[in-house]
């Protein structure tokens, strides 16, 4: 089966905070619009998170992310579980401190509905995150 992008219209995100609650210039949506222009900002706080309910099971494979250099995550952890289950640590991901897309992101295949990325470790002194894009890439079921 040919990977594929998991992340659609149907797909309820959810994420820990946005940067002055200001959600029209730095709100969730703008992880997936595709354009270079906006982004996802986290207020400060350590841990920022985005959740990733998909309309229905599926199997990830891959990861793909670009943060603001100087906004990212030296550590994100990967959770996920099937409805009604409770979230399973997948894996850890080590990216770099870049303006760049990092799509060598490889996950060990799993099974699930529900997808948790967690910054563990931001690189910006107040746990400031910024995500210009965000893709999840895999097979549906």
């Amino acid at each position: 089966m040919p990977v594929e992008p998991l992340i659609c219209a149907d797909t309820a995100t959810r994420v820990s905070s946005v940067l002055n609650r200001d959600v029209k210039q730095f709100g969730k949506k703008h992880m997936f619009d595709a354009s270079e222009e906006t982004c996802w900002n986290s207020d400060q706080g350590t841990c920022q998170w985005v959740t990733l309910d998909f309309p229905r099971t599926v199997k990830v494979s891959q990861l793909h992310i670009q943060f603001q250099g100087g906004f990212s995550s030296r550590l994100c952890t990967l959770e996920g579980c099937r409805a009604g289950e409770e979230l399973v640590k997948i894996s850890d991901l080590y990216p770099q401190d870049i303006n760049a897309m990092q799509i060598s992101f490889q996950v060990e295949e799993t099974v699930l509905d529900k997808l948790k990325i967690t910054f563990e470790n931001s690189t910006d002194f107040f746990g400031r995150i910024v995500v210009y894009h965000l893709g999840v890439l895999g097979e549906r079921l």
